[in-house]
């Protein structure tokens, strides 16, 4: 059935960021005056120019780096969940042991963590196979695996760092819509890295666009497009007019000293 993207309690963010800055120590600045605010049940994508500080800013956001300037509201460290662009399994466990980690670490019963982790690799399309090891898996499964081993907790924030860079087209696509419908059925919270203006547009409800180093936050395209989304979506004159909407942004962050504003698409 089809239902519009999730809205946003403007009245409540979950994460608010205010005039954030982050100089690293050799003098690199990633970050300059950088606001942002992520409302509960939103999929919310970052854009920009290669090195513009989305990773840096979603690290910021986990709390796994603190900024040297600006404050940041966000919610406890065990109610985020983080996936890399590498999916960085232990080779030497099961998918299922993998999984479980996160809450073997938290000394959870063992009985009550084998039967989540089993749970959660069912919603990536993985039950049938908890028993295989890293080096049986495609490049695929393994980032299943990494999402599931996030999603183990519950957190009510997921974060994604260019989850599928790395992984070839067919595969991408497949996971993009495997993501949203789960998005969609678990209702929790997602900001999402990425270099691609087609992926942003057609996973999130809202995209925002960040300028070169050091990064701020340029702009912001709702994209109101009903889900759930799939092929008719993709070849639909709403997708194209939001890609170009995105791209006239992205190439207004890439320009001199550009005019933040916002655009509904």
């Amino acid at each position: 059935m089809d239902s519009s993207p999730a809205p946003r309690n403007h009245a409540s963010p979950i994460v608010s960021l205010r005039g954030v800055g982050k100089t690293f120590s050799r003098g690199t600045e990633a970050l300059r005056d950088f606001d942002l605010d992520v409302f509960a049940g939103e999929f919310l994508s970052l854009l920009g120019p290669s090195g513009c500080g989305k990773s840096t800013a979603l690290r910021l956001i986990a709390g796994l780096a603190e900024p040297t300037a600006g404050t940041i509201h966000r919610p406890a460290r065990e109610s985020v969940g983080f996936v890399f662009q590498e999916p960085t399994l232990m080779p030497w466990a099961s998918a299922l042991e993998n999984v479980r980690l996160p809450l073997r670490l938290a000394g959870t019963d063992a009985t009550t963590a084998r039967e989540r982790a089993r749970e959660v690799l069912d919603w990536v399309g993985l039950s049938g196979f908890e028993k295989a090891y890293p080096r049986e898996l495609s490049g695929g499964m393994k980032m299943r695996v990494s999402i599931a081993r996030a999603l183990v907790t519950h957190p009510r924030l997921l974060l994604m760092d260019e989850p599928f860079a790395a992984l070839d087209e067919i595969t991408r696509l497949r996971l993009n819509d495997d993501l949203l419908a789960l998005w969609q059925r678990q209702t929790f919270t997602v900001v999402f890295v990425t270099h691609s203006v087609y992926e942003s547009v057609y996973l999130s409800s809202r995209v925002g666009v960040l300028s070169d180093r050091p990064g701020r936050l340029l702009g912001e395209i709702e994209v109101e497009a009903p889900l759930p989304r799939g092929a008719e979506f993709r070849h639909s004159a709403a997708y194209a007019a939001a890609c170009r909407a995105v791209s006239a942004h992205l190439e207004r962050a890439m320009a001199a000293n550009p005019s933040p504003r916002e655009i509904s698409v």
